[in-house]
C-alpha cells in the first residue's frame, strides 16, 4: 500500500502518478500492437509534427532538448521507420520530418488506448465525477497559463 503523501504536495504526487500510471499502461498497450520500439518521449515528438511536419531544430525546441539529442531521436524514428525526413519545400538545404504510415498508425492506435483508459477510469470513479475532474482540471491549467508564457505539453527532463 502506498503511503500517504503529505497535504502539502499530494496534488503533485497523485498528479505525476497519474500520468506515470496512463503512460505505462499505454506503451505496454503498444508493445502489445508491435510499437515495443517506440518510447514515451517520441509521443511528444510525433505531436510537433502530426499536423505539417517540422525541422530538426524546431523539434529540439518543442522537446526542450539540444539539437544533438533531437538528430539522435530523429535517427532512431527514422530507423525504425515512423518518420522520414523530406527536402523542405522553402529551404532548399533544410529536411522536414513527417510521420510515415507507420508513425500515423502508431498515433492511431495511442488514440484509441487513451479511450480506453480513459473509459475504465470513468468506469472506476463514474462518468459524472469523471467529466467533472477533467472540467477541473481544464479550469486550473486555463487560470495558471497565460498568454505571455503558455503551458507547453512535452517531456518533464
Amino acid at each position: 500500500m502506498m503511503n500517504q503523501p503529505s497535504g502539502s504536495y499530494e496534488l503533485t504526487i497523485l498528479l505525476g502518478l497519474s500520468f506515470s500510471a496512463i503512460t505505462d499502461d499505454l506503451h505496454r498497450q503498444l508493445a502489445k500492437k508491435g510499437f515495443d520500439d517506440v518510447r514515451p518521449v517520441h509521443g511528444f515528438l510525433f505531436q510537433r509534427i502530426a499536423a505539417k511536419g517540422a525541422t530538426g531544430n524546431e523539434i529540439a525546441e518543442h522537446l526542450g532538448v539540444t539539437k544533438q539529442a533531437a538528430s539522435q531521436m530523429i535517427d532512431y524514428l527514422e530507423q525504425h521507420d515512423y518518420i522520414e525526413r523530406k527536402p523542405h519545400p522553402l529551404d532548399g538545404r533544410g529536411k522536414l520530418v513527417i510521420l510515415t504510415e507507420r508513425g500515423w498508425s502508431c498515433i492511431r492506435n495511442t488514440e484509441e488506448i487513451f479511450i480506453s483508459i480513459e473509459q475504465r477510469y470513468a468506469d472506476i470513479v463514474g462518468e459524472e465525477r469523471m467529466n467533472m475532474l477533467k472540467a477541473d482540471l481544464r479550469s486550473l491549467v486555463h487560470t495558471i497559463s497565460d498568454e505571455s508564457s503558455p503551458l507547453k505539453f512535452r517531456p518533464v527532463w
